[in-house]
């Protein structure tokens, strides 16, 4: 079975787009780029995808330890991607580093452990981006 999340872009004005989602009804986003390019009036696809990573892997993180009886005190998230040069110029993601700081009890350091070990698998955005997504582009007349 698969499932398909349909995002639908409208330019507002200059690199500025408003994004709806289908599942999200009445939910607007706005995405830019930053300056000089944009007016950094809201994340780029760059941030989003950090976002999104981080997002990602703190929920698959905290699914496992709910199935796994862990009651997290708290967790947080800091992601960093990094932005470089290819050989043509052009910007690339170089490289992302995730630091999650997950809060239980000592108790539950083993299933913590555990989890450690098993869910990154668990989260589609993460384990899509290190294999490499095909992506099919059409432009339309």
């Amino acid at each position: 079975m698969n499932e398909r999340i349909n995002a639908h872009l409208k330019r507002i004005n200059g690199y500025k787009y408003e994004i709806a989602i289908d599942e999200l009804k009445d939910s607007k986003i706005v995405m830019d780029e930053p300056a000089p390019v944009g007016t950094s009036e809201g994340p780029s696809a760059a941030m989003m995808l950090s976002s999104a990573i981080g997002h990602c892997l703190s929920s698959s993180l905290l699914f496992c330890l709910d199935k796994s009886r862990v009651n997290a005190k708290d967790l947080s998230t800091d992601v960093e991607l990094s932005l470089e040069r290819n050989e043509r110029g052009r910007w690339r993601i170089g490289g992302i580093k995730v630091k999650m700081r997950p809060l239980v009890d000592s108790v539950d350091l083993e299933k913590l452990e555990r989890c450690r070990g098993m869910f990154e698998d668990f989260c589609i955005v993460t384990a899509s981006v290190r294999e490499g997504v095909k992506i099919d582009v059409e432009i339309q007349k």
